[in-house]
């Protein structure tokens, strides 16, 4: 399979894969949700397994590739401050700080960017400032954090000692109506995107919480990348047949949302085991598949302590399906490196994609 995804001026590379399963130590554990510091680090909320091992939240230092260094853990699992049952979401300030949701004790607990507990507010129910349920996270810039309060299917907006703000949406699937949101990220103008979990569904609202548009719908496809042509769109759409321009632009059960600084947008198709991207209009534009043909540092470093795990890994017949994504669960966009990160749950680890812009093939002379 093809490691670059090129289409409408634009490529999408693959680079490598970070993280292994680790319930302690050096990897992830089922990541849920992710976020970028202020210098680059990435923050990964961990949901662990049912004896409650791995749950916490990482900070990794991305660097180059094979560059990547676990910098703290926290969150773990436990009762009393600093501590979780459930972790979900993640989100940095400005400022630095970092809050993370618990989805059964339904708070908010805050931490340095070190992981050093600072405080936490919230509580069960469906009043103002009250959460069932707190999913996704973000912060917006004058410091505000956004929650996606999932049960209640609503967002809630706090102040950073956690007063609350201000609320927008309720059940349905209507317009501005969510079912079990998920994920949230802001674009450059500070618009709105929540991943409608079960409505399968993105939708864009404004800075103020007005319904700006709805993104994708409901469809399961096909496991196998090959079964359908929509990774290349635009100029090459007059070779797909006809009966494959429906498949484009289907989501099941999408999770988190980013959009990079021209506005494309990049949505976990959670039960479909892939990425959608969608311009900044809602047209469909490419699929990402999952493509980590090389091991991570730290799995690599995993293999060559255990010369039976090579071996083991050597007998399989088909490598594809490890390569793919299986259920991810978050992705986001970082600016300064123009990568797509991606949390690949199930395989425990983060896929790493750059986005090349007016990307040129070499001229061959042949």
């Amino acid at each position: 399979m093809a490691l670059t995804t090129v289409v409408r001026g634009r490529a999408y590379d693959w680079s490598h894969a970070i993280g292994r399963g680790a319930a302690t130590g050096t990897g992830f554990n089922y990541v849920q949700t992710m976020c970028l510091g202020r210098d680059g680090d990435i923050y990964t909320a961990n949901r662990g397994n049912e004896n409650n091992f791995g749950m916490r939240v990482n900070r990794i230092r991305l660097g180059g590739i094979g560059d990547e260094e676990l910098l703290a853990e926290f969150f773990q699992y436990g009762e009393g401050d600093g501590k979780a049952t459930w972790p979900f979401g993640v989100a940095v300030g400005n400022d630095g700080r970092v809050y993370c949701s618990d989805e059964w004790n339904n708070t908010i607990s805050v931490f340095d960017p070190n992981g050093k507990f600072q405080h936490r507010f919230g509580s069960t129910g469906s009043g103002d400032g009250e959460l069932l349920r707190p999913a996704g996270m973000v912060c917006e810039k004058n410091g505000n954090l956004i929650v996606v309060d999932s049960g209640n299917n609503r967002l809630q907006v706090f102040s950073p000692d956690g007063k609350p703000l201000a609320t927008c949406g309720k059940a349905g699937s209507g317009d501005g109506e969510f079912n079990q949101p998920w994920g949230v990220t802001l674009d450059q103008a500070d618009n709105i995107y929540v991943a409608d979990w079960k409505n399968h569904r993105v939708q864009k609202l404004s800075p103020q919480g007005q319904f700006i548009m709805s993104i994708g719908s409901y469809g399961a496809v096909p496991a196998d990348p090959n079964a359908f042509a929509v990774t290349y769109l635009g100029p090459f759409v007059s070779s797909l047949p006809v009966s494959d321009y429906p498949k484009a632009g289907l989501l099941n059960h999408p999770t988190d949302v980013a959009v990079d600084p021209e506005g494309d947008i990049y949505v976990t198709d959670w039960a479909n085991h892939r990425v959608c991207i969608f311009e900044a209009d809602g047209t469909p534009l490419a699929n990402l598949h999952g493509d980590a043909q090389v091991m991570s540092k730290w799995g690599q470093q995993s293999v060559d302590a255990n010369p039976d795990m090579m071996k083991a890994y050597r007998r399989v017949r088909n490598l594809e399906p490890l390569w793919r994504f299986c259920f991810p669960t978050a992705v986001d966009f970082n600016p300064a490196t123009s990568e797509i990160i991606v949390a690949d749950s199930q395989r425990n680890r983060l896929q790493v994609y750059r986005k090349v812009r007016d990307y040129v093939d070499f001229q061959a002379n042949l």
